[in-house]
């Protein structure tokens, strides 16, 4: 985290909710109006005039489609299809940029290097260099409005104002992430702040899972091929892009092969918080490996916990997983927010 924005977050007065210490267990009525420090996020910054051409052969998505206008998510794959991180991709001043868990940067940015060879590439973390804010509910937009001269109207859009980038992210309320230049930040957030109050990371992350978008974590490190987490389904997998890291075994289960496990969106009610990779079971499981493993999972402010997890369709289809045990609680299959491909 930035030292500046480290004791700007700080110094906010506990008492206005807007500590370091923020929640998320709170009733969604009472989030039409939310705040959330990013900081528990990473950043890459991928520069030269190489970049471009050297991530293409990198990733699972297609870079050519990142501009100015328009942001993707996308994953690093090892040569055998698995999934070493996933991330969100967009460009800020010509730089591509990529925000990841601070725990799967690590992997990426000693990774990645390797394959530069004689390319003009330059990566690096910058995570303390640009401050990351969430803003979400029913007043965002109208919030920025009177901050931008217009706002991205869908997911996946993104524009660039007053040194702010502005990203407009999946979810069945407003929400928007903004970076910016730590004292531009300041600025914004004492603005945003008189309406909106802050929450927890927890929170945000339960907006992802809700809207389907899958996140690895160290814990989850190589568990998955991408259509495993249904990458393909949010765009986050192109099969025409040509050559990549892990393309073959990707491209072998659309076309060759057929899918055994896909992830769902589920509750669950249990005294100890499901784990990142943590397994799941069923009585009538076809594998050896598990009937399932969680790929996040997070406080409902309904009670309980809402998590995706990648487990065996089979299992899904007959309403059978368990967390902890084969007598342990019983997810509750939810409906995921965008449509699967039947096998």
């Amino acid at each position: 985290m930035n030292n500046r924005w480290k004791t700007f977050i700080e110094s906010l007065s506990a008492d206005n909710n807007q500590g370091p210490g923020a929640k998320s267990g709170i009733s969604d009525t009472n989030l039409q109006c939310a705040l959330v420090d990013l900081s528990h996020l990473g950043l890459i910054r991928v520069s030269g005039e190489d970049a471009r051409d050297f991530l293409q052969g990198q990733f699972t998505n297609d870079i050519r489609e990142v501009s100015s206008c328009h942001y993707q998510l996308s994953s690093y794959c090892t040569p055998k299809g698995r999934m070493l991180a996933n991330f969100l991709l967009f460009e800020r001043d010509g730089n591509i940029y990529l925000q990841l868990p601070e725990d799967t940067l690590p992997v990426v940015i000693k990774r990645l290097p390797m394959f530069v060879l004689m390319s003009k590439v330059s990566i690096e973390d910058v995570s303390d260099q640009l401050v990351r804010i969430g803003l979400v509910g029913d007043c965002a937009q109208s919030l920025l409005n009177g901050q931008f001269p217009s706002l991205p109207e869908s997911a996946g859009e993104v524009l660039e104002a007053n040194g702010t980038t502005l990203l407009r992210l999946p979810g069945a309320e407003p929400r928007f992430e903004l970076l910016a230049a730590p004292e531009d930040m300041i600025k914004l957030w004492g603005k945003l702040s008189e309406t909106a109050s802050q929450v927890g990371a927890d929170y945000w992350a339960l907006l992802d899972i809700r809207a389907g978008i899958p996140t690895i974590y160290g814990a989850t490190t190589e568990a998955f091929v991408p259509q495993m987490t249904n990458m393909q389904a949010i765009n986050g997998v192109s099969f025409t892009k040509g050559c990549y890291t892990g393309q073959e075994v990707v491209a072998r289960m659309k076309y060759l092969g057929k899918l055994k496990r896909r992830m769902y969106l589920a509750s669950v009610d249990s005294d100890m918080p499901p784990q990142k990779g943590q397994e799941l079971f069923s009585t009538g499981s076809e594998s050896g490996q598990g009937a399932g493993k969680i790929v996040d999972a997070r406080p409902s402010p309904d009670g309980g916990y809402e998590l995706l997890a990648v487990v065996e369709i089979s299992r899904a289809e007959a309403d059978d997983l368990h967390l902890g045990g084969i007598h342990g609680p019983r997810l509750r299959f939810l409906q995921l927010p965008y449509g699967l491909e039947q096998d």
